[in-house]
């Protein structure tokens, strides 16, 4: 990572120069008349192109560019191989799956349905293979236990404690679920004496579950006295490992700066998610700590440049589903394409009738085929502030007119998703470089299938 600089300082360039597609809402299409903003050079040779050829923009990075069928605007061109340079590999590696500790009990044919209970598919996929890497680092760290925030009902520590006989202190904020976590772990254990030998359960260690709310003032002195109380630990040292699986917001620096700050910590793993949420000096002024930036590199380079930001319309389209739109483009799926053009049509209904009352939410409608504007607006404000509009006269020859140019809006759309992951790259190398600045070892690298899990990437720190 010793190019991450480098690489930081390039990628800031990169968003400075296309902020005005990364800001833009595609709820604003016709509002605001987006495609008069893309370069008429852009505007001309975009406009002949069959829906289907946009996916080449999104093509995976885990492979060479397959030749183009089309052509593109050079700068386009130019631009996707730039970032084909400077964004993290969202492709998990082949080889990670051999090289993770196994936990034959996930498959015992009468207690699996107990770790899995109540888990969806693509939540049973992140906490095998979480629970995996964090039981690598604790083979490599040599620590007593972790520490799982935000743990929920214990799924993830269940798999650690029981599967892997790591020992687990959750800290959950929520009482009802820790309740419930005792009572799911209470059950395996009851399940287990019955079809499990004694030398079976022998490494079994029940997960210690705490009420707790982590916050940025959370002094570390006072975590580690709860963290000793749980477990009824002397005085003596003890090592542990901090991990989390989809931090929201500003939780993943609060738990890389409890990890630094607490001596006893050794390792950190957590895979965050809603970027959006963040706190930023432009958004919250009057906080201490942000969640963004974190790196006294990228906070440097903010303040000779300090118009060169992440907005919120930024770190919302890098929380997007790329790869679920590149199968959607390649697979000839126009009808649910075409989602967002009735979005912004509604839009600009809601924006003539009340202008104060931009980007509100409306009720998420499942496009099906052959579904008119008419019966997509009516579900969409169902139940909203706006549901009067349901009486009020549409004038469809505008909608006719918006509805016709669906096909731009699906390339706008492309346009920003490509800029997506380089988003999210630069919020990934400035946490690397916050780490890397207090001398731990880092790695961040995609874990998780994309297309089951899009917030995919692991940030691993092991103290020095």
């Amino acid at each position: 990572m010793h190019d991450l600089p480098n690489k930081l300082a390039i990628s800031l360039n990169v968003v400075k120069k296309y902020e005005w597609l990364l800001n833009s809402y595609v709820s604003d299409f016709y509002v605001d008349n987006h495609w008069s903003k893309l370069p008429l050079s852009w505007q001309s040779q975009l406009e002949k192109l069959p829906v289907e050829v946009l996916a080449e923009l999104l093509q995976s990075d885990d492979n060479e560019l397959r030749p183009s069928r089309v052509v593109w605007p050079l700068e386009l061109l130019a631009l996707r191989q730039v970032l084909r340079t400077l964004n993290i590999s969202r492709t998990p590696k082949r080889q990670l799956e051999i090289e993770l500790p196994s936990c034959p009990l996930l498959e015992h044919r009468k207690l699996k349905f107990m770790f899995m209970k109540c888990v969806k598919p693509k939540k049973s996929h992140e906490i095998k293979r979480m629970a995996a890497i964090c039981a690598r680092s604790c083979q490599q760290t040599a620590t007593n236990f972790v520490v799982d925030f935000g743990a929920g009902v214990g799924h993830l520590a269940r798999i650690l404690g029981y599967g892997y006989g790591i020992k687990v202190c959750c800290l959950e904020m929520q009482p009802a679920l820790n309740q419930q976590a005792v009572a799911i772990d209470a059950k395996l254990e009851s399940m287990a004496h019955k079809f499990l030998e004694a030398h079976e359960i022998e490494h079994f260690k029940r997960p210690a579950h705490l009420t707790q709310r982590l916050s940025s003032s959370t002094k570390p002195a006072e975590f580690i006295e709860s963290i000793r109380e749980a477990f009824q630990l002397p005085a003596g040292d003890f090592q542990f490992g901090i991990i989390g699986l989809h931090p929201c917001g500003d939780l993943g620096a609060t738990l890389m700066r409890l990890f630094l700050n607490c001596e006893q910590a050794k390792f950190l793993n957590f895979v965050g998610c809603c970027y959006q949420k963040m706190s930023t000096r432009q958004t919250q002024p009057q906080m201490e700590l942000h969640g963004y930036p974190l790196s006294s590199q990228l906070r440097r380079q903010l303040h000779c440049h300090d118009d060169c930001q992440l907005s919120y319309e930024a770190r919302e389209i890098a929380c997007h589903a790329i790869e679920v739109y590149y199968d959607r483009l390649t697979a000839d799926q126009y009808e649910y394409l075409k989602i967002h053009s009735l979005r912004a049509a509604a839009e600009r209904i809601i924006v003539h009738n009340f202008p104060d009352q931009r980007h509100s939410a409306l009720r998420n409608v499942k496009h099906s085929p052959g579904m008119s504007f008419n019966e997509y607006f009516r579900r969409a404000i169902d139940g909203t502030k706006f549901e009067a509009l349901k009486t009020t006269q549409l004038d469809n020859k505008q909608i006719e007119s918006d509805l016709l140019h669906w096909e731009r809006i699906v390339c706008f759309y492309t346009l920003r998703l490509m800029l997506a992951p380089l988003v999210e790259s630069i919020i990934l190398y400035d946490r690397a470089l916050f780490l890397l600045e207090s001398g731990c070892q880092v790695n961040i690298e995609a874990i998780f299938d994309p297309r089951i899990s899009p917030r995919n990437h692991i940030t691993s720190a092991i103290k020095s």
